[in-house]
């Protein structure tokens, strides 16, 4: 064993391997769930596959073959637990040279740790679905579960999720309590994904053990080694009880968020570090005191990033890092003639691509901030390489890109000046349903069935991640789809949040058709108009448009099969960003009332479904608002 001790806590990893099989802190002897095998308490892992296979890739928990100290003095111990590979290894082990590193410090309550991973050039071909670290706490300790200020509450033990105490619902992880330990907590429905967050969301999160009075907290400084941006979610903590430091994985994403490495491609990436928190109070005081002080703790981390004690050379630190500033206007002539202020838009770093590719990227680093009331902005400690610098902006569609490439390098401080987004446009707002957010939260989330309730999330702003909604869409419309009358109808009660199947007879299930009914007082005969149609999530799904004519054998539109998100199944209100520009000639439009046609024809499974972030009818284009210099 390797014993890591500050006085405060002791941590107890296995030698050579780099398990943590011990955590001693608070007055209890192991933090860790003794009652599991040692490899299965506190470790990274991974799941891997070669990019020619199917299936769901190998599950590795990873295993040092070799123990070296790194740094060892008077303030702190960096220890390093690597495993090596060679072509003896191939098809055993997935082809990386992997360190992972852990670090204690004086006076630290808690650790951190943090992973290299390689890949030489001219190695195997091979993909990476998921990579985190997962730690497993005593599940006799603790019960008390906190991932935000308004998501936490005592949680069912893992007992519970197995038969007889536990019913398994439409997927494993979906578990109906029976008769759960605790009673209070039975008829309630448990899932890990319930508790997801969005990249951007995800601060202190962990377990409360009440007696003593002891907090485990996973805390992640900074996003810019996870990947898919700002929006990606990722698991947190769940039943179990585990918390994760999730970096990589297809979750609300698919197969676009597995990095892939082909034709011997060289890559290097540094996971972490991330702080396991520790903190304790006097027994009897409310729980919410520990939680506030993991939140001033996740504080004190991102201010502290990049940290300067990190002894890896694959780790750079403030010196060798450098900054991108610059002030964000949006500018829509059919909205302002001036350009507008792109007020608490998302501005980023991430590998050159695409408009919006930054979404699926999935190898390099990224970069994110907000832009300020003013639209200002500044992205710091940045690692040298080459970016584009992407941007998206609440209340308008599309995505914004950078023309030039931008090299980071040491110690440089970039300033862009003004930069002007302009989001796709060609004519005049006709109507609108929705909100520009890259989300469906604004429209109609029902209620729950009554025998499927996780009551954590009963009148709450994330009702959405309530078991079973998409049944709710039978339960409200079993016979006639949903019809939406702009101008009469709103959409925050009238468009149900997902355009899911029907549940038929037999364990079938069909398309749906909703149609969109508007009026036109007249009908220009010299222009074309636009349909906009933003997405905010697609699983497994194709969206089919027809205008004026519901039986038309071709669709004047369809996306083709799209998404592998699954964001439905995982109580998301959001997955991949899809937007699509539909031409309808003038043709196709008549004085008076009009009806588009929206089609989700693949029925195979209740998960088939799209979930609308926006959709907006254009008129022809015409005059626009004159240009006022600023």
């Amino acid at each position: 064993m390797v014993v890591l001790d500050n006085g405060i806590l002791q941590v107890t990893l296995s030698n050579p391997e780099g398990i943590v099989t011990g955590i001693q802190y608070g007055g209890i002897d192991n933090l860790l769930e003794i009652l599991n095998e040692e490899d299965n308490r506190g470790y990274w892992d991974l799941v891997w596959g070669d990019p020619g296979s199917s299936g769901r890739g190998t599950f590795d928990v990873i295993k040092g073959t070799k123990f070296c100290v790194v740094v060892e003095n008077d303030d702190q111990v960096e220890v390093s637990f690597t495993r090596a590979w060679d072509p003896s290894l191939k098809g055993n082990f997935v082809p990386l040279n992997i360190d992972k590193r852990f670090i204690l410090l004086r006076g630290c309550s808690g650790f951190y740790t943090y992973a290299i991973y390689e890949h030489l050039e001219g190695w195997p071909d091979f993909y990476l679905s998921e990579t985190r670290v997962a730690f497993k706490l005593r599940k006799d300790k603790f019960q008390y579960m906190a991932i935000a200020d308004n998501r936490q509450r005592i949680m069912p033990m893992p007992d519970d999720r197995l038969p007889p105490r536990g019913q398994k619902l439409a997927y494993p992880e979906a578990v109906l309590l029976v008769n759960p330990i605790n009673p209070d907590l039975k008829g309630e429905v448990d899932d890990k994904y319930q508790y997801s967050c969005d990249n951007k969301d995800i601060g202190a999160h962990g377990w409360i053990c009440t007696d003593p009075l002891v907090g485990f907290w996973e805390i992640t400084p900074t996003n810019e080694f996870r990947t898919g941006g700002p929006l990606k979610q990722n698991l947190t903590s769940h039943v179990g009880p585990t918390t994760l430091a999730m970096f990589q994985s297809g979750h609300y994403a698919g197969d676009d968020l597995v990095p892939k490495f082909r034709n011997g491609e060289p890559w290097k990436k540094v996971f972490g570090p991330v702080f396991i928190y520790l903190n304790s109070a006097l027994t009897g005081l409310d729980c919410s005191v520990l939680w506030e002080d993991a939140k001033e703790q996740m504080m004190t981390e991102v201010q502290s990033w990049p940290y300067s004690f990190p002894a890896s050379m694959d780790y750079p630190t403030e010196e060798e890092r450098g900054s991108v500033s610059g002030r964000l206007l949006v500018r829509d002539r059919f909205v302002s003639g001036d350009d507008l202020i792109a007020n608490c838009a998302y501005v980023g770093l991430a590998l050159p691509g695409d408009a919006g590719s930054w979404q699926r990227e999935c190898k390099g680093y990224q970069f994110w901030t907000k832009t300020d009331f003013e639209g200002c902005f500044t992205i710091t400690s940045v690692r040298i390489g080459d970016y584009n610098l992407y941007a998206w902006v609440y209340g308008f569609i599309g995505d914004y890109k950078y023309d030039a490439k931008i090299t980071i390098s040491s110690g440089c401080d970039i300033d862009l000046g003004e930069i002007v987004f302009e989001p796709p446009r060609d004519g005049p707002t006709l109507w609108e349903i929705g909100i520009p957010d890259r989300s469906a939260a604004e429209f109609y989330v029902p209620d729950p069935n009554p025998k499927y309730v996780n009551k954590l999330y009963v009148d709450h702003p994330d009702r959405f991640r309530q078991y079973g909604l998409w049944e709710r869409y039978g339960d409200l419309y079993p016979n006639e789809d949903l019809v939406y009358t702009v101008g009469a109808s709103d959409y925050r009660k009238d468009w149900f949040f997902a355009q899911v199947t029907r549940k038929g007879e037999n364990g079938t299930y069909q398309a749906t058709t909703w149609q969109i009914k508007f009026n036109l007082d007249s009908v220009n005969k010299d222009g074309t108009y636009k349909l906009r149609v933003a997405l905010a999530s697609a699983a497994i799904a194709e969206l089919q448009v027809r205008f004026n004519d519901p039986k038309a054998n071709r669709p004047h539109f369809t996306t083709g099969r799209i998404g592998m998100d699954n964001a439905i199944a995982r109580h998301g209100i959001h997955g991949l960003y899809w937007l699509y520009s539909i031409d309808i000639p003038n043709t196709q439009l008549v004085v008076g009332v009009n009806t588009i046609f929206l089609t989700q024809p693949r029925c195979t499974s209740p998960f088939q479904a799209i979930l609308y972030d926006y959709i907006r009818l254009e008129g022809p284009p015409s005059e626009v608002l004159p240009h006022h210099s600023q």
